[in-house]
């Protein structure tokens, strides 16, 4: 995306970056430049392939070399939240970083975002910790589905990050019932305690439904990869019973799991409006302004879909 930027990079170029493993198929870059590019900033949004057991050093290192800001995706999302500073309201509610601002100590002890520095940085940095996640997925299932979340009968396909905000986004915008599946029973478990304490209105099942729901939501990384199983287990669950699917892979843009709910006849949708909106998020955050939502759909749906 090199080519919207007015101005080559230079000695006063700023940077943010995503880091995941992998990250070869992030779309962040492609939309993510184009808006800096529109909001008129000498910044640049690189992606780096970061192994979980370097990401400690990976955050570190960006906040030394003044980085403006970080997003993160799998698998770094509940890692991260013991390794940021500080936590804002978002991250600490739903239990997940995906999006990390560096600030900076001025005189005066307040603590102000790397971009309100263009000239000379103070020396005190600092990483806080926010998630953008958790309102971008309900509000692009709604969008794209044309589903209302409340009284719905849910299906949720993994408890990791994403997937346990997921769940408790998904309880606090007043699902009624939401059935857990993980590979790992014992996470679902954990996920499905801490939505019993905060929200007890929904009603929590570790199994697949014997009956219908009006959504089933995957939030594995199984389609990512060609080749990978289908996220659920055809023999418990017969997805015509299915009202809609959202699949919040978005490369490949149509993963088996979509094409199998089309064959079935529900709506259909992947993640790429999840992807628009917490990126747009972690952008108001690190610059402080409106993201240009438009431009940055734009170069989205160009990149995932060519």
């Amino acid at each position: 995306m090199s080519d919207v930027f007015a101005t080559p990079i230079n000695a006063t170029t700023r940077y943010c970056a995503v880091y995941g493993h992998p990250v070869k198929h992030s779309a962040s870059p492609a939309f993510q430049n184009a808006g800096l590019a529109a909001l008129g900033l000498n910044w640049r949004y690189l992606a780096f392939d970061v192994p979980p057991e370097q990401l400690r050093e990976a955050i570190l290192g960006a906040q030394r070399m003044r980085f403006i800001g970080v997003n993160l995706t799998v698998p770094h999302k509940l890692l991260a939240v013991g390794m940021v500073d500080a936590l804002d309201e978002s991250a600490r509610s739903w239990g997940a970083v995906n999006t990390i601002r560096f600030e900076a100590r001025t005189p005066s002890g307040e603590w102000k975002p790397l971009a309100l520095f263009p000239d000379e940085v103070p020396p005190e940095t600092r990483s806080q910790g926010f998630n953008t996640d958790a309102g971008a997925i309900t509000r692009s299932v709604e969008e794209n589905l044309a589903i209302s979340l409340r009284g719905a009968r849910a299906l949720l396909l993994g408890a990791g990050g994403a997937g346990r905000t997921a769940a408790l986004k998904l309880a606090s915008d007043g699902v009624a019932e939401l059935f857990l599946v993980n590979r790992t029973r014992s996470k679902a478990e954990d996920v499905a305690r801490e939505i019993r304490e905060r929200f007890p209105a929904t009603r929590c099942t570790l199994d697949y439904p014997s009956g219908p729901v009006d959504l089933v939501l995957n939030a594995t990384s199984l389609g990512l990869k060609a080749g990978d199983p289908l996220p659920y287990d055809s023999a418990r669950f017969d997805l015509s019973k299915a009202g809609a699917v959202y699949d919040m892979i978005y490369r490949p843009a149509e993963t088996p799991l979509l094409c199998a709910a089309k064959a079935a006849g529900c709506r259909a949708a992947n993640g790429v409006g999840m992807l628009l909106y917490q990126g747009v998020k972690a952008l108001e955050i690190w610059t402080g302004q409106p993201a240009p939502v438009a431009v940055m759909r734009a170069a989205l749906v160009k990149n995932v879909y060519g």
